[in-house]
């Protein structure tokens, strides 16, 4: 079992940046593909960004490519999102995830930890 806690939220102007974390308990991290998923009030929690146990491989959506940057330490159990050029309607609480096995990157179900999330707020 995998144990996930966000850190790194916070509020910022359009434009700015922000770096989010996500610490990992157990022996197990390198083996899990990794995601960030954020959910805006009102709306469905949806895909950010992935990356695979080896860190070879990483995946985005089309509205974050260029600007976010994911990437994990194994050694230190540790996820990251590097957040630039943040625009407001990147506002969310953003959560890390883990699975298990290698089913898809991009769907919240195939998902079986969850960190409780952190939140970013983007002002214009």
């Amino acid at each position: 079992q995998v144990q996930l806690v966000e850190s790194g939220g916070g509020l910022v102007q359009a434009g700015g940046s922000l770096r989010l974390s996500c610490a990992a308990s157990g022996h197990t991290f390198s083996s899990y593909d990794m995601g960030w998923f954020r959910q805006a009030p009102g709306k469905e929690r949806e895909f950010v960004a992935a990356i695979r146990w080896s860190g070879s491989s990483t995946y985005y959506t089309d509205s974050v490519k260029g600007r976010f940057t994911i990437s994990r330490d194994n050694a230190k159990n540790t996820l990251y999102l590097q957040m630039n050029s943040l625009k407001p309607e990147d506002t969310a609480v953003y959560h890390c995830a883990a699975q298990r096995l290698a089913g898809s990157i991009y769907s919240r179900n195939e998902y079986d930890y969850w960190g409780q999330g952190t939140q970013v707020t983007v002002s214009s």
